[in-house]
């Protein structure tokens, strides 16, 4: 067993925000980007392929683009969480459709969890986040330190 203490990531008042939307959920995720419109352009967005796309003709604001999902766009979003240069994920994911790379998004979900990572996977909890006061503020995130469990004998 090892004993894991906690480190504290700062988050600014402008947030990264990654984008996802599976195909079924894309119009809903359109939406509801128009309907937060003031508050999301004053953060970073970074999204998957597609969504980006859409998100930055629907705004006129540029969006970072990652690959698909289905391309590794998951595994890239993954990899910048783990890097700590995502603060929040809003991933409308369509739960009645089985996706071609479930296990990229199930291992994207555990990373942002992981890394305690704020997440709205529907409309009502994005709603909640963006109306959030701390979307505007300075956040102190708690965050494990993994040293411990890296440096343990195995």
């Amino acid at each position: 067993m090892y004993e894991m203490t906690k480190n504290v990531r700062l988050l600014s008042p402008q947030k990264t925000i990654a984008l996802i939307a599976h195909d079924h959920k894309k119009d809903e995720l359109l939406e509801w980007v128009k309907k937060h419109s003031e508050v999301i352009q004053q953060h970073q967005l970074i999204a998957t392929g597609t969504t980006g796309k859409l998100i930055e003709n629907e705004l006129g604001v540029p969006v970072h683009r990652v690959m698909s999902g289905p391309l590794g766009g998951d595994q890239q979003l993954g990899a910048m969480i783990a890097e700590g240069k995502i603060d929040i994920v809003i991933f409308f994911w369509d739960p009645m459709s089985a996706q071609p790379h479930d296990p990229d998004i199930k291992a994207l979900l555990r990373l942002v969890v992981v890394w305690n990572i704020p997440i709205a996977c529907d409309r009502a909890s994005a709603d909640f986040l963006m109306t959030s006061p701390l979307m505007s503020q300075p956040y102190e995130s708690i965050l494990p330190d993994y040293d411990a469990y890296l440096q343990r004998k195995v």
